[in-house]
């Protein structure tokens, strides 16, 4: 990396070598871990290599970029594991959340959020930080040791030479999954006489989606279409990397079977179509909002390795969309994380190399509110240690000790694949007896496990954030 104290000293920087903890990646896990340093009033170096060096699925140099979807997930937080999260993070002072309320566009029961005003909030707030200083550089090897507080937030796209100087580090072979983006349209070129707006169920303002009909025959040579058609050729050493099963490309299922996207992505449940009220489409495609403005709106659970061409060829194949013009066509693109469960200590030190930290994607959790939340957890661990202070570890009842406890040993190291935050990660409930003569526990099921599991873990998170540090 060269002389980079000698970088340092040209630079108009805030704050000494010695005294701040350096975040490297200027992701939604960095961001958040540089706002939580600095909240707890340590100084902070956070670096970004962008421009300086691009990735193939970032399209600007601005922090916190999101590169597929638009949307954080479900935002309920009575039912849902990621509305939990959401809600914690809030109760933590998460800068990702605050930014991400402060953009929201509509999406029914989701949060998604308008692209780029949300980027634009992150990257204002931490230049606007007193204590925060961005440095624009590549990191091209793991830092030096004298930096006595690093945590690396290089997300799935970490450059491949800082990857290889952790795989030498770790002594670990780097794990890895495709990770697919949908497409986004242009409102106006939707045709709305064979379209129409509704949530699944009416949920949210009831009228978040556009819906695309696809009846029998139009469903079946949709599914042909995605079979026969071209796709993007991996590289030989790429080609029997794991798909992660949470976000596979449209053609990809459709390889499992017939039914598989109208089971899935392309479900018809919850909705009628107001043009043909008494007949029920075979497959539904759904259009979120991408922006405040209502311009564009992005094809959801419609990931693809297809070219380019094949894309719009087949995609205007589906009723509505036979003349849409797109803003921006899938990609693909190689993803990479440590084995955290077999590298990492419970405050995401690296163990053989302390000072190291690691947060966000690089550790095998998936989706924009995990990382922020890892994030959140690796800026306040590593402030605790620079105040000479004892880390403060989530209740393990909570959305964020549980996906911690995952990522830092709960994961089995042999088979570890990324995750997302769900009630399965969360410790089993306490269940009590109902009164019945045999004294039977009577087991909590559906809605009303998830609601326990919802009221425990905000609890725990308001009794976690009264402890005395």
């Amino acid at each position: 990396m060269g002389d980079l104290e000698g970088y340092f000293k040209s630079m108009d920087l805030k704050h000494k070598n010695d005294k701040v903890v350096h975040v490297v990646g200027g992701g939604l896990a960095g961001s958040e871990a540089a706002w939580q340093l600095s909240q707890l009033g340590i100084g902070v170096r956070l670096y970004e290599m962008r421009p300086q060096r691009c990735t193939d699925a970032h399209q600007t140099d601005v922090l916190a970029e999101l590169v597929c979807s638009n949307s954080f997930r479900s935002d309920d937080a009575q039912y849902n594991a990621v509305g939990v999260l959401h809600e914690e993070l809030r109760r933590c002072g998460s800068l990702i959340m605050r930014c991400a309320d402060a953009n929201r566009v509509p999406a029914g029961a989701a949060l998604a959020v308008d692209r780029d005003e949300f980027s634009q909030a992150v990257q204002s707030a931490l230049e606007n930080e007193i204590l925060v200083d961005i440095v624009r550089l590549e990191l091209t090897e793991l830092p030096p040791t004298e930096w006595d507080s690093v945590i690396i937030a290089t997300g799935p796209l970490t450059s491949p030479s800082l990857t290889s100087s952790i795989t030498e580090l770790t002594g670990e072979q780097n794990l890895a999954f495709y990770d697919a983006i949908a497409p986004i349209a242009y409102r106006d070129s939707i045709d709305f006489s064979k379209v129409w707006f509704q949530s699944r169920y009416d949920k949210g303002d009831g009228a978040d989606y556009i819906n695309c009909p696809l009846n029998d025959e139009e469903y079946e040579n949709f599914i042909t279409e995605l079979l026969n058609a071209e796709k993007v050729l991996f590289h030989d050493w790429e080609e029997n990397t794991p798909y992660f099963e949470g976000c596979l490309p449209i053609e990809v299922m459709a390889e499992r079977g017939l039914e598989t996207l109208a089971f899935g992505p392309m479900k018809p449940v919850g909705l009628t179509n107001p043009h043909s009220p008494s007949r029920k489409p075979r497959a539904v495609v759904q259009l979120r909002q991408d922006n405040t403005l209502g311009t564009l709106y992005n094809m959801v659970g419609f990931q693809t390795k297809m070219k380019y061409d094949e894309q719009i060829r087949i995609f205007r194949t589906i009723p509505g969309l036979e003349k849409a013009e797109f803003a921006r066509l899938g990609g693909i693109h190689r993803n990479t994380f440590i084995n955290a469960p077999r590298l990492l200590d419970p405050t995401l030190r690296l163990k053989s190399e302390p000072r190291l930290r690691f947060a966000g994607q690089i550790t095998g959790c998936e989706g924009y509110v995990e990382s922020a939340a890892v994030g959140l957890l690796a800026g306040r661990f590593a402030a605790y240690e620079k105040l000479g202070l004892s880390p403060q570890h989530p209740r393990l009842g909570t959305a964020l000790g549980s996906l911690l406890a995952h990522i830092t040993g709960g994961g089995d190291p042999e088979t570890y694949q990324p995750i997302n935050v769900n009630f399965g990660l969360f410790p089993p409930l306490s269940e009590q007896g109902s009164g019945n003569p045999k004294n039977k526990v009577k087991p909590i099921r559906g809605r009303e496990r998830k609601a326990a599991y919802a009221r425990r873990a905000l609890e725990q998170t308001d009794l976690w954030l009264e402890e005395k540090v």
